[in-house]
């Protein structure tokens, strides 16, 4: 077992673990496209890839760019508008995983991709919204990949971009959203989910030396760790051989 890997490879197996063979997945750029085309190459050859941009089934050869590659267009099974992709695939719930990323995400797994600070004079403005609600409301389940550190994980977010959870189990079916929202949070640290009851994120598992209370340095609430903590198995040889060759041929 090859013991030399980072923390962002170790978070980008783990994603890509998580991802089952003949589903479909909503891709975002960055991470979420990294974790989803390596699980194409390790597991999940027939893993629908449906980018924003109406790329139905894409198979890139390398990681694209932004989700106007031309890479995604040339390699997918159709390419349909964006009103669409939306209309027809996502909000009907065809969809089964969202995949995205986040600026801040707090304890009920809501995302900010808008602003840091107050809206009206924010700190820093982010790149917005995009598809990320619908992908939020509308996906059969999402997951969502980061670097966990406290910054990022806060205890409220300073504006939903994208709901989550809300205020805790319940909000979601009050507002009538379809999907079962954010069910997987990987990080660099560890795997968090929603506990049954409350919806509040919990950490279940923690990547190979990494000691729960780390985490919970790392984490803007009291962080609750699930009573049988597990451990993420390290990546293979092959998994991180297939996932260098993927950033070689995409750099």
């Amino acid at each position: 077992m090859n013991t030399a890997y980072t923390a962002d490879e170790m978070m980008s197996v783990a994603a890509a673990r998580a991802l089952r063979e003949g589903s479909s997945c909503f891709v975002g750029i960055g991470l979420p496209s990294t974790a989803a085309n390596l699980a194409r190459r390790l597991h999940a050859p027939n893993l629908t890839l449906v980018y924003e941009s109406g790329c139905l089934g894409a198979k890139p050869s390398r990681l694209p760019l932004s989700i106007g590659d031309g890479e995604l267009a040339e390699t997918a099974d159709a390419v349909v508008s964006v009103p669409e992709v939306f209309n027809y695939w996502l909000q009907p719930g065809r969809i089964d995983v969202g995949f995205l990323g986040a600026a801040q995400l707090d304890r009920f797994g809501n995302i900010n991709t808008t602003v840091i600070g107050d809206y009206g004079a924010p700190k820093v403005r982010l790149p917005g919204a995009g598809g990320a609600p619908e992908i939020a409301a509308s996906c059969r389940e999402v997951f969502v990949v980061l670097r966990q550190g406290a910054r990022a994980f806060v205890d409220e977010v300073d504006f939903v971009t994208s709901f989550g959870h809300g205020s805790g189990r319940g909000d979601r079916r009050r507002l009538g959203l379809p999907g079962a929202g954010p069910t997987l949070v990987i990080t660099d640290l560890g795997m968090l989910r929603p506990d049954p009851d409350t919806a509040e994120l919990t950490l279940t598992e923690v990547h190979p030396g990494i000691e729960p209370e780390q985490a919970r340095a790392a984490t803007g609430w009291p962080l609750r760790v699930a009573e049988d903590l597990a451990v993420t198995p390290a990546p293979t040889e092959w998994e991180l051989s297939v996932l260098r060759e993927l950033k070689k041929v995409s750099a």
